[in-house]
């Protein structure tokens, strides 16, 4: 089994075209298993006692479209969540599933903003020894 991790923001469109990309490796339905992370931040963490129970990354739409578009290739999937920081997140979780690829989700950026990922993007893909795909948005 092909294990691949998305971690995803709030971004449908990016979750969307991440979702697609891993619809669109060879044999997915059969050898692909997907890992929808996605990493509370900010003020996220710091929700009352009383709401906590309604933190849950399945509730985010996002993370909702990509599973859909992803168990409609009849591939695999699990949601994952974690709070903190989403660069640290990402890479720990790739170790603890033993993941063989992380599919993220890139930013549009201006033409001197090609030239470099975003910060998480660059960090992920500095700090880990996996193969690292970057998607565009669907709309891209």
């Amino acid at each position: 089994m092909y294990r691949v991790l998305l971690p995803v923001d709030t971004s449908e469109d990016r979750a969307l075209a991440q979702a697609e990309y891993v619809s669109s490796l060879p044999e997915a339905s059969e050898d692909v298993e997907a890992y929808i992370l996605f990493v509370f931040q900010g003020d996220d963490e710091d929700l009352p006692d009383e709401l906590e129970q309604f933190k849950s990354a399945s509730r985010v739409g996002s993370v909702r479209r990509a599973r859909e578009r992803l168990e409609e290739a009849g591939i695999e999937t699990t949601v994952l969540e974690d709070s903190g920081d989403a660069a640290a997140d990402i890479l720990d979780v790739a170790e603890e599933y033993d993941v063989d690829s992380i599919v993220l989700g890139g930013r549009k950026r201006s033409p001197v903003g090609k030239a470099m990922f975003g910060s998480v993007t660059q960090s992920v893909i500095l700090n880990t020894d996996r193969p690292v795909a970057v998607t565009g948005s669907s709309g891209e």
